[in-house]
């Protein structure tokens, strides 16, 4: 499949669960400012998710990027799909309250396609293309609005602290 397609979500699947903010801080080691998901949904463990971060001018990083015109740093909108990716592995191995971290290893086919601005909703869509053993690959494409603003692949690893 190519990178900007993406299988389409189904809402009313039972098999989707949704992971709180709570839920979503037991199993990643992000706080304020650095976590970058309030809500994750339509999770199919094992599969994929969609994160979700409401993008407000108040986020830290709008102080220098840029002042007269603020736009999200791409590198924070891929933080966030990783932060999606990351919170759909652990949940997946059931990895709540665990003495593990998810280590970014690498991302490739990394693209913007369109600028992200406060007030905006990004939608962090996440599927699993591979799995070995510790070793996960995520195909990432955030949208607004329906729209694809990036994407990229990325691979983490579980580990221990």
């Amino acid at each position: 499949m190519p990178l900007n397609e993406t299988k389409p979500v189904s809402q009313t699947n039972e098999n989707y669960i949704e992971l709180s903010l709570e839920q979503i801080m037991r199993l990643l080691p992000h706080r304020s400012p650095m976590l970058m998901v309030e809500k994750v949904m339509n999770v199919l463990p094992g599969e994929s998710a969609v994160g979700i971060k409401t993008v407000s001018l108040d986020d830290w990083y709008f102080q220098g990027h840029f002042p007269k015109k603020a736009v999200m740093p791409g590198v924070m909108i891929i933080e966030a799909l990783a932060q999606t990716a990351a919170a759909l592995a652990m949940h997946s191995l059931d990895l709540y309250d665990k003495e593990k971290l998810v280590y970014f290893m690498g991302i490739d086919e990394a693209r913007f396609r369109k600028m992200v601005f406060p007030g905006d909703v990004l939608h962090l869509e996440v599927h699993k293309t591979h799995r070995r053993g510790p070793v996960w690959r995520f195909k990432g494409i955030a949208k607004v609005n329906g729209e694809v603003v990036a994407e990229a692949i990325k691979t983490a690893m579980i580990s221990d602290e």
